[in-house]
């Protein structure tokens, strides 16, 4: 099994979702002794936003077509994905702009888009510092994970797990309830995953 392991958020040691994202990994590689971990960080080495490029040597070209293969190689990503300003962090768009490639992850039929990426896995660590999920007054501002699930459909990924942090900034205690929840969903995601 080859893991992609993705992390976005840009507060380094002091991030839910990295937190999440390395207990998951580590669950999948005990779940999975051989498996092959690839592993990117978006807020230290951050891809360049998307733009046209006529030369396939220039260096934007050469990461993207990196960043590219390691997704195509992956069986299961593993995303850390926070909410920043009710969707996803800009250094996590550029990745997925990399990876969203017509001809390569989907393609168009006279039936409309078909993904190309079907079969492979999802597990997306999600944290959040207030309450959008459903049921909550602000769920209609929850653009993070309705616009993950659309992305990856679209390129034809329909295994996709949320292990979930949210209300983390409400208080002390309801962020340390928050990670005991998320963490108690790992081994559910994984089971789904493996």
């Amino acid at each position: 099994m080859k893991v992609l392991h993705i992390d976005s958020s840009a507060l380094g040691s002091h991030s839910v979702s990295r937190g999440l994202t390395a207990a998951i990994v580590a669950e999948l590689v005990r779940e999975q002794p051989g498996a092959e971990v690839t592993y990117r960080d978006l807020a230290a080495q951050p891809i360049p936003h998307w733009s046209p490029v006529a030369d396939a040597a220039d260096p934007a070209a050469v990461l993207g077509s990196a960043v590219l293969e390691e997704f195509l190689a992956a069986d299961v990503i593993v995303i850390g994905a926070p909410m920043y300003n009710f969707s996803v962090p800009s250094a996590l768009k550029a990745w997925i702009d990399r990876v969203a490639v017509a001809g390569k992850t989907f393609h168009y039929t006279a039936n409309g888009p078909e993904g190309l990426a079907k079969g492979k896995r999802v597990v997306i660590a999600s944290s959040r510092g207030g309450f959008y999920g459903q049921g909550t007054a602000a769920q209609s501002f929850d653009f993070q994970e309705p616009y993950l699930r659309a992305v990856l459909g679209f390129l034809g990924i329909t295994d996709v797990e949320f292990v979930r942090a949210e209300g983390v900034n409400v208080s002390a205690d309801h962020k340390t309830e928050a990670l005991k929840t998320a963490q108690a969903s790992i081994g559910v995601a994984i089971r789904k995953a493996a």
